[in-house]
């Protein structure tokens, strides 16, 4: 279930802080807590050596995305049931589907769930 409203200052800050911190970033899919990251698979618009998205070009553009103000909105996950999620749609060329990412937060970690093209658009 998404809600309509954005996440506060105080969430945003704690994303940024933590995606910006290599050690600090998850992307590991597990039973309890499936995660679907997928970089390479998604074009890189501003990719010039290489055109698609690496591991850590991935998480730039989310930090870059964060701190820019893009809208996230909050979820509820139903793995692990109750726990929140982080969403953003992000609009990264003409005639392509908007790239979801999905983030958690976790104890001094950030958790990469999602990134991918969007498969409702």
């Amino acid at each position: 279930m998404v809600t309509p409203v954005s996440i506060d200052d105080s969430i945003r800050r704690q994303l940024i802080v933590l995606a910006r911190r290599s050690n600090a970033r998850v992307t590991e899919f597990s039973r309890d807590r499936p995660t679907d990251w997928r970089p390479g698979e998604v074009r890189d618009p501003a990719g010039t050596l290489w055109p698609y998205f690496t591991r850590t070009s991935a998480w730039e553009l989310i930090v870059d995305m964060l701190e820019g103000g893009h809208d996230v909105e909050t979820i509820e996950l139903q793995k692990p049931p109750g726990a929140k999620g982080y969403v953003m749609k992000i609009d990264l060329e003409p005639n392509k589907p908007p790239l979801y990412v999905k983030l958690q937060l976790g104890s001094g970690k950030i958790i990469g769930r999602s990134f991918h093209y969007s498969k409702s658009e």
